[in-house]
């Protein structure tokens, strides 16, 4: 007979198939929770039963939104013709914080990877080709993670865009800002120079 609680068991185990939680982070998280009261595991139960019930995911660049369309892709100031496309949600919400760049967004929702068996039919690459026919885009902006995936999609990308008459781009890599040079791994480092700018 286990010492534990059957429902302290059963919430480290939920816990524990977050990305990133292992087995003790569950158990401090749950314990925390215990301690803490019931009106915080009441909001905390709350806000997990909001999560599906108050989100939806925007029809046109299927990033998650409490509207459809979304605030960004409704918001008629933005520059319109341009589209930044990402492989997740967080990454939308990193490029509005840097206050510059004021185009569109299209969120594929991952990355294409054959080792765990996501292809490009997996993602939100029909909706994207499906908005560029559409008209009134310029330029297309891949952002995704400069990884053996991020490229992957990146090159897949620009393959099945370009012949739609899109510009198709592809955010800068590189050093840095702050950073030393003799802690730069070769890759950086040669993209760094592949990259160099006129001063």
């Amino acid at each position: 007979m286990s010492a534990t609680p059957k429902p302290v068991s059963k919430l480290i185990e939920a816990f524990g198939r977050l990305p990133g939680i292992g087995p003790k982070t569950a158990s401090r998280l749950t314990y925390f929770l215990l301690r803490s009261g019931k009106e915080d595991a009441l909001a905390l139960s709350e806000a997990l039963a909001e999560l599906h019930s108050g989100t939806v995911f925007c029809s046109v660049c299927c990033n998650i939104s409490e509207t459809d369309p979304c605030a960004v892709c409704s918001d008629r100031a933005r520059e319109r013709d341009k589209v930044c496309v990402v492989e997740e949600p967080l990454d939308v919400l990193a490029i509005e914080n840097t206050g510059v760049y004021k185009g569109l967004y299209h969120v594929l929702h991952g990355h294409i990877s054959p080792m765990e068996r996501i292809g490009p039919d997996e993602l939100r690459i029909r909706e994207l080709v499906r908005r560029i026919e559409g008209g009134g885009i310029s330029e297309v902006i891949v952002a995704t993670n400069p990884t053996l995936e991020g490229d992957a999609t990146a090159m897949y990308l620009a393959g099945i865009l370009g012949p739609l008459g899109v510009q198709v781009s592809r955010l800068a890599l590189g050093l840095p800002r702050g950073g030393d040079l003799e802690y730069a791994d070769r890759v950086t480092l040669a993209e760094s120079l592949a990259g160099r700018r006129t001063l």
